[in-house]
């Protein structure tokens, strides 16, 4: 078989993928200068170089995975999955691990060094998880695994982009339009121009003719263009880990989290057609994390949501090799703070609200019709980390915060803030195992749906899911509701019902995922 290194939907794969990290760097770049302080020569001449190394590595080494399984499995349609800076990761290291250490000390470089020992103890944590998430996902139902994937989806990476599109709507929406024109119909632009490329340049234009952007501004981005290469920066890992305790409570569920969600997007790419080794996904995944912290990086890589939407674009092998190199050689050079200036944002995020989209319809069109309401129950508690998130920041802007205001007082506005906060602390791990239980429920299979109780007792007891931090009994009356919950499953278990039939349009659910070898 003949397998192309490149064909024209890795054009427009590319020009999609390429700039939603193109964004996610950029974003990371602003955090690190407007938000800790950091001085440039570190952002640009370390933080970035050694994002670049980790991002090329893992690209060519998953478009490496892709041709492998398309050799294997004699196919030309196998689509490389998507890698790049974890979002969620890159603010939960700034606002909650680095600028609080950051506005106790005044120290950048203090927090830049407890942010690098948490991206490598994220890694750890993953590369342990390469040998436990494979097995997770063998008895875990799809609809829990692809809801709180979509879930992810649907607050994490879509809602501040939309927020931002309506900001400039006038620039956005026909971006917007572009790339749901291009690619999720069978319209194609003439000769064939790719989609992605069009929308931008489009977007752009109507920035810059609008008054949207500033030739000064790129005048002063383009004195900051200087060549730098990453290495080592062992000194300051060591540095960051003396004082490792604190960092645990939040590195220890995010690791978990990390492989959680990169279990999610494997399922996601089965789903799409593409079976790809999740321990193979993992150990790069972790890897990722400890070579990029080992050279200066806080922000964990991570395979990202949108397999099936880079997949539908047409992109195959070469559009995620070509994202990785393009993204290092721009860190290598320092060039985001120019394209930052030269590129309007509103004409970059659409692309986020375009992934949301795709997963969360992906969700429910390849999971059993009955089991909608599981899918939904894996939603919710994304929904209310964001919803939490979103009141943390409003009243942190205001100079207070929700301990400050009182429950009571926020309650008297109609806002459930406690139960939110709970609800929402371990979202992925905590929408996996209620979207399980749900699911397994609805099947009557009420020793699974019993064992996934339990589960959810354990993981709330030591702090994973429902709570602020990882410590023995972190919260006893969550604790105490699963531990009932597992009683009523079991109860109606010793019953032995027969398990519900599947419908005869119903998509069937898959058979127990047996992984491809670990060698694969």
């Amino acid at each position: 078989m003949k397998l192309a290194y490149w064909v024209r939907g890795d054009t427009n794969a590319f020009f999609g993928f390429g700039v939603n990290v193109l964004v996610n760097v950029l974003t990371l770049t602003g955090l690190c200068l407007g938000v800790i302080n950091m001085p440039a020569g570190d952002v640009f001449g370390v933080i970035l170089p050694a994002l670049g190394i980790a991002l090329v590595a893992g690209n060519v080494y998953y478009t490496f995975l892709a041709r492998r399984l398309a050799v294997r499995e004699n196919r030309t349609d196998v689509t490389a999955l998507p890698y790049g800076p974890s979002v969620p990761h890159m603010f939960i290291v700034i606002f909650v691990i680095m600028l609080p250490i950051y506005l106790t000390t005044k120290d950048p470089v203090a927090a830049w060094t407890a942010g690098i020992a948490w991206a490598f103890i994220i890694g750890v944590i993953v590369l342990i998880g390469a040998f436990v998430g494979p097995y997770i996902r063998r008895y875990t139902p799809r609809a829990a695994l692809l809801g709180t994937l979509a879930g992810i989806s649907i607050t994490f990476i879509s809602m501040n982009p939309a927020a931002s599109m309506w900001n400039y709507a006038w620039i956005a929406l026909p971006v917007f339009g572009l790339l749901l024109i291009g690619l999720l119909t069978d319209v194609k632009l003439p000769f064939n121009f790719p989609i992605g490329l069009a929308a931008l340049l489009v977007g752009t234009a109507i920035g810059w003719i609008g008054g949207a952007m500033s030739v000064p501004d790129v005048q002063s981005a383009a004195k900051d263009i200087a060549f730098a290469f990453p290495h080592l920066k062992v000194d300051l890992l060591i540095d960051g880990l003396r004082d490792m305790a604190p960092l645990l409570a939040t590195a220890i569920p995010l690791g978990v989290y990390n492989f959680t969600e990169a279990m999610t997007n494997v399922e996601s790419a089965a789903t799409a057609g593409d079976r790809y080794n999740l321990r193979s996904v993992l150990l790069a995944d972790g890897a990722g994390a400890v070579i990029g912290s080992c050279l200066g990086s806080p922000f964990p890589p991570a395979v990202y949501v949108g397999h099936p939407g880079w997949k539908a674009a047409g992109g195959r092998t070469g559009y995620s090799m070509a994202t990785g190199v393009v993204i290092a050689l721009l860190c290598f050079f320092g060039l985001f703070g120019l394209l930052g200036s030269i590129f309007p944002t509103a004409a970059i995020v659409p692309i986020l609200l375009y992934i949301g989209l795709l997963i969360g319809a992906q969700a429910f069109q390849a999971t059993p019709k009955a089991h909608a309401a599981a899918v939904v129950a894996a939603l919710i508690p994304n929904i209310a980390s964001w919803a939490t998130g979103q009141m943390d920041n409003a009243l942190a802007a205001a100079g207070t915060s929700a301990a400050q205001v009182g429950t009571e007082a926020l309650a008297g506005a109609g806002v459930v803030y406690d139960g939110l906060k709970t609800l929402g602390q371990g979202a992925i791990l905590a929408g996996l195992v209620l979207g399980a239980i749900v699911a397994f429920l609805i099947d009557k299979r009420f020793w699974h749906a019993a064992a996934f109780a339990a589960s959810g007792a354990v993981l709330t007891f030591i702090g994973l899911i429902h709570a602020e931090k990882v410590q023995w009994n972190a919260d006893g009356e969550v604790t105490l509701g699963y531990l009932f919950l597992t009683l009523v499953c079991v109860l109606f278990a010793l019953r032995r019902p027969a398990p519900r039939a599947p419908e005869a349009d119903e998509t069937p659910e898959p058979e127990p995922a047996r992984e491809p070898a670990a060698a694969n």
